[in-house]
């Protein structure tokens, strides 16, 4: 599919002025001293009141940039104030998310991340106590209101081309190719037994399969394989921890934060991640002044490649999968997650008994931790870092994300994940669009002047190391000079 029609020097079509998904016409209040007002709702088209005798009081963004706490937590939705303070540890995607949030306008971070808008705010209805005052904007005044009204234009396009519609075929092939790699090193096994050869053999192609579900799983994750939630959860339980052995919740909570504030310290906690590694400029002037050093983090660079690399799957993620699951009670996960071992258990057992299992289990792992540090991380460490600056959702993305050229094996390669930008705009749209929305993305970032980052893979590899070089000797100044 193209996209032909131009209008803006993005080539939105939409008109402007079209309602926000969701957005209610807005009622009419009398204002007082306090700069609160009584509303009255008046009917909508449908002849039904959104509010029946019911008063809401009017905010300042003065008044909401108060509740910013993780016990005191309002969140602006379509200019609709919430409380969500005593229902932030009932949130499926975990409380820190919406704290990360708290005292600021959440509109378009809310409709990334959600799938079904309508369903979401049956949850959030009972959360509101009031909406923002008729002369307050409809997001903070720092925040430039033209780029947030064609960001969102951009959205409704895409919304009208389908480009949030997952072609199933595209993602039932995915699956079949990580079915049959698992199948193809148990016949290997099978037929030819189990000499070191054949071990490195099945290694290789077990090490695909699982890099393969790992970005599966990704999409999944994202709800953007379904077009109901319920069926996405459960197909991300097959994937996740039946076929690669970590929790769901574990990977939530973690990646959701991540995508809301990416390259934030310390709300993401993928750059949140001393005393083994120092990132940005804040953090290693931090530990520098403390006269921290537990490492000698003048060679962290080094430990990217002996560290990092090789250990990121099999000791990291896998030892804090399971200390979530454990601490949380997780059982779901836990049952689900014991059906991966259970399976490797039956299928390879024979072969290498339980502790040869257990070794081949871990060096797939070890195998598939390079391939997976490489292409999480070279989109965003050497992007900017920066404490909150409390920006719109289109310059927080593309700010701290960088796309990889695109080719049949980067796409291969990366599960898609070289076009880094478009996924964090637009985290629930279907991979497989991405290429599609690329171009309006860069000519939106154009129009505001933002850079829309696309470099060779190789590149990209090497910018880890070179920006690992910078916060080394940010922490060795700060360290002996200070």
């Amino acid at each position: 599919m193209k996209f032909e029609e131009k209008h803006d020097s993005y080539g939105t079509s939409i008109r402007k002025g079209q309602p926000d998904i969701g957005e209610k016409p807005q009622a009419n209040g009398k204002s007082v001293a306090n700069g609160e007002a009584e509303v009255c709702r008046k009917p909508e088209a449908n002849g039904k009141q959104s509010v029946s005798g019911k008063s809401l009081k009017m905010y300042t963004w003065k008044d909401i940039q108060r509740h910013n706490q993780e016990t005191d937590m309002w969140l602006v939705i379509d200019r609709k104030v919430y409380n969500v303070t005593s229902w932030a540890h009932k949130h499926p995607g975990g409380s820190r998310v919406l704290s990360h949030y708290a005292g600021e306008d959440a509109t378009d971070a809310f409709r990334a991340m959600h799938l079904d808008l309508d369903v979401v705010r049956l949850y959030i209805k009972p959360l509101l106590i009031g909406e923002l005052a008729p002369g307050e904007p409809s997001q903070e005044r720092n925040k430039n209101s033209q780029l947030v009204e064609d960001f969102q234009e951009l959205r409704r396009l895409l919304e009208a081309k389908n480009m949030f519609k997952a072609n199933l075929g595209f993602f039932f092939l995915h699956l079949a190719q990580i079915l049959a790699l698992e199948a193809l090193a148990w016949l290997i096994l099978w037929n030819f037994g189990s000499c070191w050869t054949v071990t490195l053999l099945i290694s290789f192609l077990l090490t695909i399969s699982q890099a393969q579900s790992s970005f599966l799983q990704h999409d999944i994750g994202h709800q953007s394989l379904f077009k109901k939630s319920k069926w996405n959860h459960l197909m991300h339980k097959f994937v996740m921890c039946h076929l690669k052995g970590l929790s769901t919740n574990w990977w939530n909570y973690r990646h959701y934060q991540h995508h809301v504030k990416p390259n934030i310290y310390p709300k993401d906690p993928d750059i949140d991640i001393g005393p083994l590694f120092l990132l940005g400029e804040l953090q290693p002037v931090k530990y520098g002044k403390k006269k921290i050093k537990y490492i000698n983090y003048e060679k962290q660079h080094l430990y990217f490649y002996m560290v990092a690399l090789p250990f990121l799957m099999p000791i990291y993620f896998n030892l804090q999968s399971m200390q979530v699951m454990y601490l949380r009670r997780y059982w779901a996960d836990i049952a689900w997650v014991s059906s991966f071992y259970i399976r490797y258990f039956i299928t390879f057992g024979p072969f290498y008994g339980v502790f040869g299992t257990v070794l081949l289990i871990h060096f797939v792992k070890l195998l598939e931790s390079p391939w997976i540090a490489y292409v999480t991380q070279m989109s965003h460490i050497p992007m900017k870092m920066s404490q909150e600056e409390n920006q719109d959702w289109l310059t927080t993305q593309v700010v701290a994300t960088c796309n990889i050229e695109q080719s049949f094996f980067n796409d291969w390669f990366t599960g898609h994940l070289n076009f880094q930008i478009e996924h964090h705009l637009f985290p629930t749209m279907p991979r497989h669009n991405y290429h599609k929305v690329a171009p309006l993305v860069r000519s939106l970032c154009a129009k505001y002047g933002l850079q829309y980052v696309n470099k060779p893979m190789l590149k990209a590899f090497g910018d880890i190391v070179r920006a690992l070089k910078k916060p080394s000797a940010l922490w060795a100044d700060a360290y002996y000079k200070t």
